[in-house]
């Protein structure tokens, strides 16, 4: 299956990151990569030629570079780095974090959305139920996976494993990667918006306890369909937001080149949203970014969820849906 092969995946692509895929801002890092090539190169082709030296004292540089870079991001530089293509999505983490995974398909209604993935598994011996968005990591997955962004049928099949979850008691784990539901005309004439908003109730209702965890773009209602949980997290470099800087600044400006303006005034970012109390946590991502080291950050995210499923696995069903509900009534009213 699918996800079967992402770990060996990931690996691979550790293996080969080096002058793929660099963002505008990452020019430095790219020089200094590149050199590094070139001189592991030459080594490779003369024996007699040692250049360990030069490598590490460019190696060093790198690393500065990166942390330099990294500490500093804008709001639109961080949201290039939540779209980055060798990102870690859904079905890596699923390949790592769960065991005896079960993928379930269908709405019993229309069809199979591959957007969504979503079904029965094992995290740390414990039985869960597992939904996420998948964007796919090449263009046949991608086009497989409609580039993350689900539809109709993706939000009701979403809405019946949250179902069984409560049925079963089982524990809820939500990943969420998508730049928005898709706005397709055959999405809308299918009830998109009624899909959307049935997940997000079924979020609301069900009396097991749900982790989230933003890996990548929070897009909208696409995201929120799945992310109403009890504890929401987002990894450090994510972004989540009402809708994507490029639509915002269509709607504001009707001009969306000017979607780094509107990046930066959102408030999308990991830490403007803790601070204004939309998320429970931030998890860290190596220098550079996740892609850059998945194994790290998909181990952070390993742990963050099985701390919050301990807590809350101390509360009565009842709790769970009060708490849950009057975390998202309360958002807003400090302010």
């Amino acid at each position: 299956m699918e996800w079967l092969g992402r770990a060996a995946l990931v690996e691979k692509r550790s293996e080969t990151r080096l002058m793929h895929n660099y963002l505008d801002f990452e020019k430095p890092i790219s020089d200094l990569e590149g050199k590094i090539l070139e001189l592991k190169k030459l080594a490779s082709e003369d024996e007699s030629v040692n250049t360990s030296d030069e490598i590490a004292r460019l190696e060093g540089r790198v690393r500065d570079a990166m942390v330099e870079i990294y500490s500093k991001l804008s709001p639109w530089q961080k949201t290039q780095v939540a779209r980055h293509p060798s990102r870690p999505h859904f079905l890596d983490y699923a390949s790592r974090l769960f065991t005896e995974f079960t993928p379930l398909a269908g709405d019993r209604n229309f069809a199979n959305d591959d957007a969504i993935q979503a079904g029965l598994a094992r995290f740390h011996g414990t039985p869960v139920a597992v939904i996420g968005q998948e964007k796919g990591n090449d263009t046949k997955s991608r086009i497989k996976h409609n580039f993350g962004s689900p539809r109709p049928e993706g939000y009701r099949k979403a809405t019946r494993i949250m179902e069984m979850a409560d049925r079963f008691g089982l524990p809820l784990i939500t990943l969420v990667d998508t730049a928005g539901a898709y706005p397709g005309v055959n999405a809308e004439e299918r009830g998109q918006a009624e899909a959307i908003a049935r997940s997000t109730e079924m979020c609301l209702n069900v009396k097991v306890p749900i982790v989230t965890v933003v890996i990548g773009e929070g897009g909208s209602g696409g995201a929120i369909a799945i992310a109403t949980g009890n504890r929401v997290y987002m990894l450090e470099h994510a972004v989540y937001s009402v809708i994507s800087p490029e639509g915002a600044a269509s709607i504001l400006w009707r001009d969306s080149t000017r979607a780094k303006e509107a990046a930066s005034n959102m408030k999308i970012t990991a830490e403007d949203l803790k601070a204004l109390g939309v998320i429970d946590g931030i998890i860290p991502e190596p220098v550079g970014g996740a892609h850059r080291d998945p194994d790290a950050v998909i181990s952070r995210t390993e742990t963050v969820i099985g701390d919050a499923l301990k807590e809350l696995s101390a509360r009565n069903g009842d709790e769970l849906r009060s708490d849950r509900r009057q975390k998202y009534l309360s958002i807003g009213r400090n302010l």
